[in-house]
């Protein structure tokens, strides 16, 4: 039973979801944020030792995680913040393999983000512009960067300013140290191959001194906390959204489509303004069935675009051994987070000495003696192990794309179908990936080896050559959760889904902020951008209804 009426109802209790409903509490809209999962304790929602382990094997076991235990963030956080696959299942073309995460809880996925917030740069909002492929951002960084700055503060998000023009600068609290092995790994290769090397941007470890109950990357932590105090915001959860319903006219939404999951009953909630912060396909979901190909008097879509240019991050990893046997390291414990790491912010600046044969640009994400073993499993003595991760841009293809099947889920709705495929572009962006990868570890000193031939620990080399993440192929689109588009923004409604306000072209009172309103999707983690729009959207359509 709600409580109170409203003006505005967010979907989702995510990054995106906490931003959008404290921005329009803080405008004084009152608001209604839905959330498909339960709200959970701390307790609950963290878990804890050695019980995640246990839960983590048994859902592997019960066969209700197949898909996102691949991904390395599953091994590290509360396995209960992944959803069960059996009772929430999409379809890929055969050979063609997605991961898709999913989140239901409030917070959402918030509360499993790696805590990485970059800016976007001027050039990455250019991108179509200067190479001509793809759709164009109808945007710019200065039309973010006060909301970029609003976040940062907020946040109080770690790191440094280091004056790259491919990678903004921001307001930080200080940069988390580098290890001494980052240090000697940064020192080598400003002298060797002069790249640049920065301290990573983003959150330290969950302080409950300095934090609370929630860690401050999660929603729950910062932003829907907040605008929960404000005592304009209500939340409404264990309530699917099945679809927006429009007026006679189908310029206006007037109402959502609700399942409660725990009672089956469907429900109409009467509304003003949507605001759709689900995550990416899943915004897509809703929005394909609510548009007027699947029913009556649905949405409209001018440019039969919606559910195109679903895009992700290629990536490739390679782990490596560095001399170190620097005394004062040995008993010291250096957490690997958002901002305990570093990266080597190429972007489009790329080593022209390696043949670049291929659009857009990439990063490297990496760490040394982040999760260092005991001495005495280790095969090298006096070493640090490190790793190096590179994350690329991947060109918005139409082919690329969500829709939906004919095959219902338990609630009766239509399953999504992916269908997303690497190209030859994003092939080639690998190749030069790992050789931009194996010379910097050359030019540390350091020997690239496997993970199973650094560590003494039984079955490793088994378990490690089934990891996605450590084939010599890239791991299929979606491992690393970046997934973005398909609704994209523009300037024309004949080439895009959404207008500069992020609100659809013939229904200017649902807006869509979270990673589906991407036309393209540079290099850079993607959730500080996200929030970024989220806020700007939220402000400016209001300020221009019309």
């Amino acid at each position: 039973m709600l409580r109170h009426p409203f003006e505005a109802v967010v979907i989702g209790s995510g990054a995106t979801g906490g931003v959008a409903a404290l921005t329009l509490a803080q405008i004084g809209l009152r608001v209604l944020v839905i959330e498909a999962g339960p709200e959970l304790t701390s307790k609950e929602a963290l878990g804890s030792e050695p019980q995640n382990t246990f839960k983590r094997i048994n859902r592997i076991i019960c066969g209700e995680v197949k898909v996102q235990a691949q991904h390395p963030g599953y091994w590290k956080n509360n396995p209960s913040l992944y959803i069960n696959e059996k009772d929430n299942q999409y379809i890929t073309p055969k050979n063609n393999e997605f991961i898709w995460t999913q989140g239901r809880q409030v917070g959402g996925r918030s509360l499993t983000w790696g805590g990485i917030t970059l800016r976007l740069s001027e050039s990455d909002f250019c991108s179509a512009k200067i190479d001509n492929f793809g759709p164009e951002w109808p945007i710019n960084y200065m039309d973010l960067e006060k909301h970029y700055s609003y976040l940062e503060k907020l946040l109080k998000v770690h790191g440094n300013r280091d004056g790259l023009e491919q990678l903004p600068d921001g307001h930080y609290l200080k940069s988390l140290p580098f290890t001494a092995s980052e240090q000697i790994f940064k020192n080598n290769l400003t002298k060797s191959l002069n790249y640049p090397m920065i301290h990573s941007r983003g959150f330290g470890g969950h302080d409950i001194i300095k934090d609370g109950l929630w860690p401050r990357y999660s929603s729950v932590g910062s932003t829907l906390k907040q605008a929960i105090k404000t005592g304009k915001v209500e939340l409404l959860t264990n309530h699917i959204v099945e679809y927006i319903s429009l007026d006679s006219s189908q310029k206006l939404a007037n109402g959502l489509h609700v399942i409660n999951i725990q009672t089956k009953e469907r429900e109409k909630l009467d509304c003003k303004l949507i605001i759709l912060c689900a995550s990416t396909i899943q915004s897509l979901k809703i929005l394909l069935n609510s548009s007027e190909n699947i029913r009556s008097k649905g949405l409209i879509d001018p440019s039969g675009k919606l559910g195109s240019y679903l895009m992700d991050h290629i990536s490739t990893c390679r782990f490596f051994s560095i001399k170190n046997d620097q005394e004062q390291e040995k008993t010291k414990l250096h957490k690997l987070t958002g901002a305990g790491s570093f990266f080597i912010p190429f972007g489009k600046n790329l080593d022209t000495n390696i043949k670049v044969d291929f659009l857009r640009g990439y990063g490297i994400w990496g760490g040394i003696d982040r999760f260092e073993p005991p001495d005495f499993i280790k095969t090298k003595t006096k070493t640090k192990t490190g790793f190096l991760i590179g994350h690329g841009e991947v060109l918005p293809y139409e082919e690329n794309k969500v829709s939906l099947s004919k095959q219902l889920d338990k609630w009766e709705i239509p399953i999504p179908n992916i269908d997303f495929r690497w190209k030859d572009n994003e092939l080639r962006m690998v190749n030069h990936m790992n050789i931009s990868i194996e010379n910097c570890i050359k030019a540390s000193g350091g020997e690239v080896e496997p993970i199973h031939d650094l560590i003494r620990i039984p079955f490793l080399k088994e378990i490690s050559q089934k990891a996605l993440a450590l084939q010599d192929s890239p791991p299929p689109p979606g491992y690393y959760v970046h997934e973005v588009g398909g609704a994209p923004m523009g300037t024309r409604q004949e080439n895009s889904v959404l207008d500069k306000w992020n609100r659809l072209w013939q229904c200017k009172n649902i807006l869509v902020v979270d990673g589906s309103c991407w036309p393209t999707s540079s290099w850079q983690s993607p959730t500080l951008t996200m929030m970024a729009i989220t806020r700007r959207a939220c402000i400016e359509s209001i300020k221009n209804q019309s």
